[in-house]
């Protein structure tokens, strides 16, 4: 990976939002960058990918970037989920812009003013990213950690901060596509996010892709992104011992079941994906018994064996 010494010119960086019928909180977002810009020269650019939005999100664009000249609206013709969209995103600030790095967030992320330039004074990184707060609650995570070096899991801002210590650093951890900065040099050496995949495990293919590769890793824990909550992730199951991605989405199932099983049998192997196939069986008759959901998590599972990536567009009609 790259290597910074002393004296090294300032970075520049391109944000990359992806969108799709999130109007009201894009809006937010492209105002919240708009005050990081006042205050980070470095960001130079933010490129909004709108996943072909029927909320008005196009029009809205066009109008934002009439005011701002640093945004630029890249709309794709019909929906590529989050993962066709970082896809995109990450491409055009690597091919069509010189930034040397991509900025990388949802459309329902606030970044604090302040996030950007806290990330930037780590310069000997290749993938890291801020904390991610419950906008509500900031003394919670939205999305639990497991902290380095154990199987130990927290979901309180307090557990984090005292297992970063006086660095305010975890490395070998980072929550992909929320405030996340890649360098250049990683993303030319390691390519996109795999836009197959649609959602659901595109961000965690990401991180085992450039972690194979030898990228430096890390949370920066005072920076923040501020987001909505997304419930309890995980349904206990097995009597508490585990839990289980359970979505009431049959599109997230499916696609759940299909990228989980191409993500452990190409980065864990197939021990790893006969227990994650045990794991849903058990899931599905047992816990949370619905037979149907359980044909439909086979199919993708199969699916994502014979390379097909093409099943999850007949929930999208």
């Amino acid at each position: 990976m790259e290597q910074r010494g002393a004296g090294a010119p300032a970075r520049t960086v391109t944000a990359v939002v992806v969108t799709f019928n999130r109007l009201d909180l894009l809006t937010m977002l492209v105002e919240r960058l708009a005050e990081v810009r006042r205050v980070e020269p470095a960001l130079r650019e933010v490129v909004v990918v709108d996943n072909a939005s029927t909320d008005g999100t196009g029009d809205r664009l066009a109008q934002l970037a009439a005011t701002h000249d640093w945004l630029t609206a890249l709309t794709l013709t019909h929906n590529q989920g989050g993962a066709g969209g970082f896809h995109d995103g990450l491409q055009h600030a690597v091919e069509r812009t010189d930034a040397d790095l991509a900025w990388l967030m949802d459309d329902d992320g606030l970044p604090d003013v302040g996030c950007l330039t806290r990330l930037l004074a780590e310069d000997d990184l290749d993938f890291w990213g801020p904390l991610v707060v419950d906008r509500e609650d900031a003394d919670r995570l939205v999305f639990p950690i497991r902290l380095p070096g154990g199987t130990r899991v927290v979901h309180a801002l307090a557990d984090v901060e005292r297992a970063a210590g006086e660095t305010h650093l975890l490395p070998e951890i980072v929550i992909p596509f929320n405030g996340v900065l890649v360098t250049r040099a990683l993303a030319e050496e390691v390519g996109y996010p795999r836009a197959e995949f649609f959602i659901w495990g595109d961000d965690h293919e990401y991180r085992l892709r450039v972690e194979r590769a030898g990228a430096r890793i890390a949370t920066v824990t005072d920076a923040v992104v501020r987001h909505p909550s997304v419930g309890r992730l995980g349904t206990p199951m097995m009597g508490g011992r585990t839990t289980y991605n359970h979505s009431p989405s049959d599109l997230k199932g499916y696609c759940m079941a299909r990228n989980n099983t191409v993500n452990l049998r190409t980065y864990r192997g197939w021990a790893h994906v006969g227990a994650f196939w045990a794991k849903t069986l058990w899931f599905y008759t047992l816990t949370h018994r619905d037979l149907r959901r359980l044909a439909l998590s086979a199919r993708g599972a199969w699916a994502g064996l014979r390379g097909d990536f093409t099943g999850h567009e007949r929930f999208l009609r």
